[in-house]
């Protein structure tokens, strides 16, 4: 028997049950979440679209962290995914995790194409790790940032210390357009929370314009 017909990648219906096999993932998670004793204290504003940044990258930990932390929060999260991710048969699974196929090379651009998704829907809780890669130097990525501020809804901040199962939500951050005014705002959330982080004295440099910020696809110097 071939492969079912090939139907176009989408958001899948607001009503539409999810597989057994996401529920039990997010099930385990959760699990995870609470037997790590993870706290986070605070809660994302009550509004209907914003991009959730998460910092420090560090573990892999990091990921049943937030993954825990946004079901405990009631959120459904979204997160960023190549499109050739979301082939058969991982379509259904990918979007009741909660992923957006993205087309890198869209002759549009990357950006405008989550812009445009994040206008066409009704509630977004975009998740996005803006340092890129757990051996990142501190400076973050500026795409978020740039989705953020064409489409108009704040920056929500989180930071986590693996160490001692904890975390918090910042208050939002909404762009002005002032790529490095706004990075300093966020810069300081995060040193205040994690002075001894030298990767958020890297961020705090950067918002000072200090050391470049990465272009996308590149490396930075830890990686």
């Amino acid at each position: 028997m071939g492969q079912p017909p090939v139907t176009p990648i989408d958001e899948r219906a607001p009503n539409a049950a999810p597989s057994m096999l996401s529920r039990i993932v997010w099930r385990l998670l959760r699990g995870l979440y609470r037997l790590k004793g993870f706290r986070l204290v605070g809660m994302p504003p009550a509004i209907p679209k914003y991009i959730l940044v998460g910092a420090p990258h560090t573990s892999n930990l990091d990921f049943i962290f937030f993954a825990g932390a946004v079901r405990k929060m009631g959120i459904r999260p979204r997160f960023i995914g190549k499109h050739t991710l979301f082939k058969w048969p991982m379509t259904r699974f990918m979007l009741d995790m909660g992923g957006m196929p993205i087309n890198r090379s869209a002759p549009k651009g990357y950006v405008r194409s989550v812009i445009e998704r994040i206008e066409a829907a009704e509630e977004m809780a975009l998740v996005v790790a803006p340092e890129g890669s757990r051996s990142s130097d501190g400076r973050w990525r500026s795409g978020f940032y740039h989705i953020a501020n064409g489409a108009g809804i704040p920056i929500v901040p989180v930071w986590f210390n693996l160490a001692e199962r904890r975390g918090a939500v910042g208050e939002p951050v909404w762009p002005t357009g002032d790529f490095h005014a706004d990075m300093a705002r966020i810069a300081e959330f995060y040193s205040s929370a994690m002075p001894e982080c030298d990767r958020f004295e890297v961020l705090t440099e950067q918002a000072r314009g200090e050391v470049a910020t990465p272009k996308a696809g590149s490396r930075t110097r830890g990686g």
